[in-house]
């Protein structure tokens, strides 16, 4: 399950100016300085200084693998071709069915066949490769091939990965997560100082880290739900976001 890791501390880049009213008084304004000032937001009158508030947003999500190839080997030796072709074929037809019985695609599949004679023997061999995107179905297709077919057959261990869809996918999510985050800190540093928080000036991101699951190696010794944790991957990003900022918030009258 993806999730969203905030990082309570904002770093923003603002200050606080003395702004003379009509009637002589001062009041606080937020502003931020530019060099260039042909770079100001066209909002802003000629001669004016931008009102912005300047912060940085981080988040980190984590997404298991989405798929899973398994492959099913099976193999004979017989006196004849034809009686070493017929032994697989049969076993090799249950599967193919099997695998059509719980919704694999043709697609999802391979089939590869290796027929060569040794000495006076004929040997037949056969493997399916096949991928799958739901593990429960997996494991119900693999644990009835083992009950059916018992050591006839040589089942591999899932070999479980990403497609490059689904890393591309958290790669927006934790961008979009983090983007989220630091208007959200804007948002609180415009309410702190009586303000509020306006259009978005300039969106970043300055760095985006993967990060895969440093475990153990032994992938035979591990259950199902180890290999899928040792296969998981996250990913941290981290924005610059600049806002506006409207103005002061109107405090509300007392009867």
């Amino acid at each position: 399950m993806s999730y969203v890791r905030p990082v309570p501390v904002s770093r923003v880049f603002a200050a606080l100016c003395p702004q003379e009213t009509e009637q002589g008084e001062r009041s606080p304004r937020i502003y931020q300085h530019m060099e260039n000032q042909e770079n100001q937001p066209s909002s802003c009158p000629r001669g004016t200084v931008p009102r912005e508030v300047h912060v940085s947003g981080v988040a980190e999500l984590s997404a298991p693998p989405d798929r899973a190839q398994v492959s099913v080997q099976l193999n004979s030796s017989k006196d004849t071709a034809a009686d070493a072709k017929n032994s697989v074929n049969r076993r090799l037809e249950y599967i193919l069915q099997c695998l059509r019985q719980h919704g694999v695609k043709d697609e999802q599949r391979t089939v590869t066949k290796n027929f060569r004679r040794r000495d006076n023997t004929y040997n037949m061999e056969a493997e399916v490769c096949v991928t799958f995107d739901d593990f429960e179905r997996m494991q119900t297709v693999c644990n009835l091939l083992v009950e059916k077919l018992d050591m006839s057959v040589s089942i591999s261990s899932p070999n479980f990965y990403h497609t490059p869809e689904s890393v591309e996918s958290l790669r927006r999510q934790v961008c979009l997560a983090a983007v989220g985050n630091a208007r959200r800190k804007a948002q609180e540093v415009c309410r702190l100082v009586g303000q509020a928080l306006g259009k978005p000036l300039l969106l970043k991101e300055e760095e985006l880290k993967e990060l895969e699951y440093q475990g153990d190696n032994y992938q035979d010794a591990m259950s199902i739900q180890q290999k899928i944790k040792s296969k998981t991957i996250s990913a941290a990003s981290k924005v610059f976001a600049t806002f506006e900022i409207k103005g002061k918030e109107k405090n509300k009258k007392h009867v």
